[in-house]
């Protein structure tokens, strides 16, 4: 079995926090590596001391992230926490680089997913993995019962921009076969 490298990215939203559990209880196997990937808002400030202070918070709340894992036996956890460049190309980029077979996010009104599409036409050709958005389940009242620590509660929405493979195989022979008409 082939050890994956799944980064989740690390906001301060419920989403992400759901994503995450979502993920720990139906995608993370024995010895994959979870990657907590937060990334903090460039900062035009001149004093360094802002992009530090950014940098920390970003940092503790990966570590919020990772006590939801250490929940969970057998999880192997890395953090990345890094400055934003340009709207999410710095999620993609660091995704591309730590060689993740899967990104999981947390789908909310603000997510990176979106101003992405909003600026390049086609997000699919930027990603060298599957990308699994998980929504944060609805709380309208009119919404079904759910029943707490349950997997199927949630809401799912998967973006699947992985590209269709498909391996090369010979033509089969045939032999011996002639056909004649009816």
């Amino acid at each position: 079995m082939d050890v994956r490298n799944i980064a989740v990215v690390v906001e301060d939203v419920d989403a992400a926090r759901t994503a995450l559990q979502w993920a720990l209880h139906n995608i993370i196997r024995y010895g994959d590596i979870i990657t907590l990937l937060h990334v903090y808002p460039l900062t035009r400030s001149k004093s360094r001391n802002k992009a530090r202070l950014l940098r920390l918070r970003g940092f503790q709340l990966a570590l919020s992230f990772q006590d939801i894992c250490n929940n969970f036996s057998n999880t192997k956890v890395e953090i990345v926490v890094t400055e934003e460049n340009r709207e999410g190309m710095k999620i993609v980029a660091t995704v591309r680089e730590i060689g993740a077979s899967m990104l999981v996010v947390g789908l909310h009104d603000h997510s990176f997913l979106y101003s992405l599409a909003m600026i390049h036409n086609n997000i699919a050709n930027y990603f060298n993995c599957r990308v699994l958005a998980i929504k944060q389940p609805s709380t309208s009242p009119l919404s079904p019962m759910v029943v707490q620590g349950s997997s199927t509660n949630m809401d799912f929405l998967q973006i699947d921009i992985s590209r269709l493979q498909v391996p090369d195989t010979p033509p089969p022979k045939v032999t011996g076969f002639a056909l004649t008409r009816l």
